[in-house]
């Protein structure tokens, strides 16, 4: 099976001409959904719609550049269980998974990307995994019992190169984010999230901000923030998709 970065990597220009290649999928995931609501701010504000509302315009920025197309796992208010998510972007056989957030943490503001590790790179990474990993209950259902011995082998079968790919992710995502919006400090860090775990497609968790910060409630209520977010990571996941053609190129 070809990683998905050699899926992203056809050559887009040659496939339209021919009219043979699809253009490479990217599955934006926007978090939550239903009965969970994700984190719910002091004014009231509820996570999962500011993701679902930045996903949608984040959608629409990225067909527009006619280098992708894109599929949301939920493109409206309903519960989505997390290993759902996943298989969505399995079962379409995804370039790029790209999962949207805006949690809650104490004395956190600004965007964050993170990426799949076993062993998370700080304290509030881990907790932010634990939440997020807790989804499925908050929406009625249990994941499976899965040893810890089985979660470090379900790990291990990434393939180096999709590690790879979404840390190239997640450096463009922090350099254009950082461009356009605050930034939480050491912004590209590492944690268990279940939504990450395909091992064959590059991924990574965006936190858009945190809702438990007054500042970033209030600038994720405003669209014209959620448009700069959605400009920035354009910009970063079209990177990506050109840094991933040439990879393959002949010669």
């Amino acid at each position: 099976q070809f990683a998905a970065a050699v899926r992203a990597g056809r050559d887009l220009a040659a496939g339209v001409a021919r009219g043979a290649a699809p253009l490479p999928l990217v599955v934006l995931d926007p978090g939550h959904g239903g009965r969970d609501p994700g984190t719910i701010g002091a004014s009231g504000t509820q996570e999962k719609r500011i993701v679902l509302a930045a996903a949608q315009e984040l959608k629409r920025r990225l067909e527009s550049t006619r280098t992708c197309r894109v599929v949301l796992t939920r493109s409206r208010d309903v519960f989505v269980p997390l290993a759902d998510r996943v298989e969505i972007a399995r079962r379409r056989e995804a370039a790029l998974f790209v999962s949207l957030h805006a949690d809650s943490a104490p004395g956190a503001r600004g965007a964050s990307v993170y990426t799949l590790s076993d062993t998370a790179s700080d304290a509030m990474s881990e907790a932010l995994a634990r939440r997020e990993n807790r989804a499925d209950l908050a929406g009625g259902l249990r994941l499976p019992s899965v040893s810890p011995e089985v979660q470090r082998i379900l790990i291990s079968l990434m393939r180096q190169e999709t590690r790879a790919g979404s840390a190239r992710l997640a450096r463009l995502a922090v350099r254009e984010l950082g461009e356009d919006v605050p930034l939480l400090p050491n912004t590209h860090r590492e944690a268990g999230f279940v939504v990450l775990k395909a091992p064959e497609i590059p991924s990574a968790l965006v936190e858009l901000g945190f809702l438990s910060d007054p500042r970033d409630e209030a600038a994720l209520q405003r669209a014209d923030h959620r448009a700069r977010l959605a400009g920035a990571l354009t910009r970063a996941i079209r990177g990506w998709l050109e840094v991933a053609s040439a990879q393959i190129q002949p010669g």
